[in-house]
């Protein structure tokens, strides 16, 4: 991103969310990441939980799909933030990934964040992470109501690819 986008890195790391939902939801990923994180710790250490090795193997699978999928995300929407609003001259992508779910990036995040758990191991860890699926709904709601009153077209694309994060499910 550096290197192909750097307008698109800039506003990642630099935007500060201006919807109240939208700060409390960063808040407890946040939350949620670094406490799943301590738990993994003392779940090896105390050795809460016996996995096999397939599992840990496919979970890394898992996670490099995630990882591939988020990447490609990144390539698709130039108009990508970590914070929710619409942008000048901002259109509705409605190609790739998003012609399949409208929040790609929240279905990589939702792979990343539960496949790391299994891959270190430990599911306590595990457990917490699925707090993030209810956190990351709302956070949904919330920008698909901002999407829908300022983005020319947005109704008509919710319409069109009619699963937000999962197809057939979600």
């Amino acid at each position: 991103m550096a290197v192909k986008k750097p307008d698109l890195l800039e506003k990642r790391i630099k935007a500060k969310e201006k919807e109240n939902v939208q700060k409390t939801v960063v808040g407890l990923t946040a939350l949620i990441f670094i406490t799943a994180f301590i738990i993994a710790g003392l779940d090896f250490k105390y050795d809460w939980s016996k996995l096999p090795m397939v599992v840990t193997y496919i979970s890394t699978g898992v996670l490099f799909i995630a990882y591939g999928l988020y990447v490609e995300v990144l390539r698709e929407n130039e108009y990508l933030s970590r914070t929710i609003e619409v942008q000048e001259g901002q259109k509705v992508v409605d190609n790739g990934l998003y012609g399949i779910v409208r929040h790609p990036m929240y279905s990589a995040t939702i792979l990343l964040f539960l496949s790391m758990p299994i891959v270190l191991g430990s599911l306590t860890s595990f457990a917490v992470m699925l707090i993030y699926i209810p956190i990351i709904n709302a956070r949904i709601k919330n920008e698909e109501k901002v999407l829908t009153e300022g983005l020319e077209g947005y109704g008509e694309y919710m319409r069109k690819v009619r699963w937000k994060v999962l197809p057939f499910i979600w």
